[in-house]
């Protein structure tokens, strides 16, 4: 009988602890309510300032300065007004609530289901590369933790893997080029194919970034570059390679864009250019698009082996010297250029040497253009005549100090005709086109960075300048505006850039054997 209490007063206590987590619930949203305004101010704040490190991190190099000093300059105005500090801080307190006023939900921070079999999958596959039997203690192992190789992560909207940072164990050979390119391409097929990879090898910290690369902008058409004397454009790249943008004037969108610029002149370290390719891939466009950016402030002249016309819209233009199809005229025009080299040296030399300044008729630049050589190397072999690329010597040695500039475009199967000399003093290499790994290395010096990508445009390929990275490349279109598949919006840009017309197109241009040669060099040739 003496127990029968024990019931209510447990029923008391239960009361009593359901009354006191009402009170507590009751404390902390009075709480939070007090703290409301400041936790939204405090949050505003910090969006605010993601905000800003967002836009500076996206902010060019170049244009960085420009955006400090406005920004010091208004808030220097804003000092000095006066309840100006007052005003700008009941704006930023205004702008801060706006901003902080919705509490966003919390993102998720794990990889789903799907997720998480792709990057399991991606840990098992590199398993055999990654680890070794006497390793004690293997960040690899089949079964293991995806999550202590793969440190950082991104997918795209389609579930697949768009950035991937990859932890890898020190003894791993990744200073040899076989083992990287048997690691780029696993990775490359396990992660999705059609899509073009790029691969950043940190030897130090013994990681990997993957990362998906956006396709290049093939809408770019040719236009008055905003260059320096001595720069060419190439074309144009990924930002995140070089620190310099162009502004456009022409095409679907004008914005800046970062170009591949190719300096020559007396300081340039890579003087003459070597482009190789498929028909079809470009070569003639990038050549055309040369001299178009040449004649702003030289002169140029244009051997085609191919003979197929496709620089006629350049005949008796201003500063265009010749252009020449058979092996004859290509060879007494070779010739002239070896001998206005040898005399642009002297002249320099004799100026040097009094101490008085470059004579001016050295200081234009001379372009040489030779698009396919190699089949007017077949046929002077044929003829038994010489073949033009022996009078090359003297540009490509001495073009840098004479302000002689040499570019030669070829195709693959050709390659192996060009002379030494080509080979040895052409620096500046571009491959355009599809090609394949062991082409690309051989004409680059190394291979590039990144996965072949599928669809392969006219002018899309890489260009490597001296002992430089290797950059993605895609050439602006510069077709010939005399083409009937041209469309009107690319012939009238070419139109547009085209020097006057001083000989008419079916005169006979002058020779050029009229500037005469030294006998200095007369001499020496003879």
């Amino acid at each position: 009988m003496a127990r029968r209490p024990l019931p209510r007063i447990l029923s008391n206590g239960s009361a009593q602890i359901a009354r006191s987590r009402e009170l507590a619930r009751t404390a902390a949203d009075s709480a939070t309510d007090v703290l409301h305004p400041l936790i939204t101010i405090t949050r505003g704040l910090r969006r605010l300032a993601g905000a800003g490190r967002r836009k500076w991190g996206d902010t060019p190099k170049d244009r960085r300065g420009p955006l400090l000093f406005l920004v010091a300059s208004v808030v220097l105005v804003v000092a000095l007004v006066p309840y100006g500090p007052l005003l700008a801080v009941i704006i930023l307190m205004a702008a801060a609530a706006w901003h902080g006023r919705d509490q966003r939900p919390a993102e998720p921070t794990g990889p789903d289901e799907s997720q998480t079999k792709r990057l399991q999958s991606l840990y098992e596959a590199l398993v055999p590369y990654f680890s070794t039997a006497e390793d004690p203690a293997p960040l690899y192992t089949h079964g293991g933790e995806w999550d202590k190789a793969f440190p950082a992560y991104e997918f795209d909207d389609t579930g697949r893997v768009s950035r991937l940072v990859i932890h890898y164990p020190a003894y791993f050979t990744d200073g040899e080029a076989d083992s990287r390119a048997r690691i780029e391409q696993l990775l490359h097929a396990k992660s999705g194919r059609g899509r073009e990879y790029h691969f950043a090898w940190d030897e130090e910290a013994n990681e990997l970034a993957v990362s998906v690369l956006p396709p290049l902008p093939t809408d770019i058409a040719a236009q008055r570059f905003v260059t320096a004397p001595g720069e060419t454009v190439l074309g144009f790249t990924d930002p995140t390679d070089v620190q310099r943008t162009l502004p456009l004037t022409h095409g679907e969108e004008q914005r800046d864009v970062p170009p591949v610029v190719w300096r020559t002149g007396i300081r340039s370290t890579e003087p003459h250019l070597l482009v190789a390719g498929e028909p079809g891939s470009g070569t003639t466009t990038l050549l055309r698009s040369i001299a178009l950016q040449a004649l702003r402030y030289g002169d140029v002249l244009i051997v085609e082996g191919g003979g197929t016309g496709e620089y006629a819209c350049l005949t008796g233009r201003d500063g265009v010297l010749a252009i020449e199809c058979g092996l004859t005229g290509a060879l007494a025009s070779l010739e002239w250029a070896a001998h206005e080299t040898e005399r642009r040296l002297i002249a320099a030399n004799r100026a040097r040497q009094a101490g008085d300044p470059a004579p001016d008729d050295i200081k234009r630049p001379l372009w040489i253009l030779l698009d396919r050589p190699s089949a007017l190397g077949l046929l002077a072999g044929a003829d038994g005549r010489q073949d033009p690329q022996s009078l090359l010597q003297a540009p490509l040695r001495h073009g840098r100090a004479a302000n002689v500039t040499v570019v030669v475009a070829d195709h693959f199967d050709c390659l192996d005709t060009l002379s030494d000399a080509v080979r040895q003093h052409t620096r500046a290499r571009v491959v355009l086109g599809p090609a394949s790994s062991s082409q690309l290395a051989a004409v680059l010096g190394v291979p590039p960075h990144t996965t072949p990508t599928p669809d392969v445009p006219p002018g899309r390929g890489y260009a490597r300048l001296g002992s430089g990275p290797v950059h993605r490349l895609q050439v602006p279109a510069t077709p010939d505006p005399y083409d009937d598949a041209t469309t009107e919006t690319h012939r009238r840009a070419v139109l547009d850039l085209l020097p006057t017309r001083t000989t008419p197109a079916d005169a006979d241009p002058a020779p050029l054997s009229a500037n005469p040669v030294p006998a200095e060099v007369a001499v020496a040739e003879g």
